[in-house]
This record gives structure tokens, C-alpha cells and sequence, in this order.
């Protein structure tokens, strides 16, 4: 079951970091690659740094379009937000057996993620990090094996 990250936003400033962070969660537990929306190559040559000293197989890449990326999408997408569905009764309905893509936000999603995603999944009810929901989520989805 590939699974891949899509990260909606990245203000250049701020989020260098937990943009990085995530990658490396996303590395972590599983992910085959991540998909950020907008060029941010620090943080490309960071994680690519960590894969070639740690090993394994985990790509960077970059779109201008990421509702595109969604909609061409050919598997499950999973829009993490904690406006979504309680995530144990979404993988209790949906177990994994294909592809995933996992969409999480930086700044307000745009309404229409939320009507593209499959599921809108709900790690938690409060608010929390993007990179915490990234990895409960992940570790949830691959039963601990990622």
C-alpha cells in the first residue's frame, strides 16, 4: 500500500521546520514521498539528507496545482482536519489495502479539499499539530509497522 502526503501551504518564513517535520514523520511511518505546494527546497535538501544517511526510499517532490494532485489521485484520498470524521470509525469502515494520500493543511483549507478528500478524518477534537495527527494517523493506518 503506497502511501503518499500532500501538505497544503508553506509560508517560507515560518514553516521551514514543521514542514520539515513532517516529511520526516511522513518518512517515519511509512510514506513513500511527500508533495508540497510550493517549491520549498530547503526543506527537499533536508530530508534528502536524512534518507541518504538513514536509508530507505522516501521522495520530495513539488506541484503548483494541488487540487490536481487530488483529483488525479487514484487511490484513497484521507484529508486529515479536526472537522472530520473520528479517525477509528474511518479505518474501521475503510481498512487499507491500496493506495492513500494524505492531505494536511498549514493555513485554512480551502472548502473544496474537504469535498474532494474521501474522507475527512479526525485524529483528535482538539486543537493539535499537523505532525502529531500525520503520525497517529500513519501509525494507525500501517498497524505500527511503518
Amino acid at each position: 500500500m503506497p502511501i503518499g502526503v500532500l501538505r497544503l501551504g508553506h509560508r517560507f518564513m515560518r514553516d521551514a521546520r514543521i514542514s520539515t517535520h513532517i516529511a520526516l514523520t511522513a518518512r517515519a511511518f511509512g510514506a513513500s514521498y511527500i508533495v508540497y505546494d510550493a517549491k520549498a527546497h530547503d526543506v527537499k535538501k533536508s530530508v534528502d539528507s536524512v534518507t541518504s544517511i538513514w536509508g530507505g526510499e522516501f521522495e520530495v517532490f513539488f506541484t503548483d496545482n494541488p487540487v490536481a494532485v487530488i483529483r488525479d489521485f487514484e487511490g484513497v484520498t484521507v484529508h486529515l482536519t479536526m472537522y472530520g470524521l473520528p479517525i477509528h470509525e474511518v479505518l474501521e469502515k475503510n481498512p487499507a489495502g491500496g493506495d492513500v494520500l494524505v492531505v494536511i493543511g498549514a493555513e485554512k483549507v480551502p472548502p473544496e479539499i474537504y469535498r474532494l478528500a474521501d474522507h475527512n478524518v479526525a485524529v483528535g477534537s482538539q486543537p493539535h499539530s499537523e505532525v502529531a495527527a500525520l503520525a497517529v494517523f500513519l501509525d494507525r493506518l500501517t498497524k505500527g509497522e511503518g
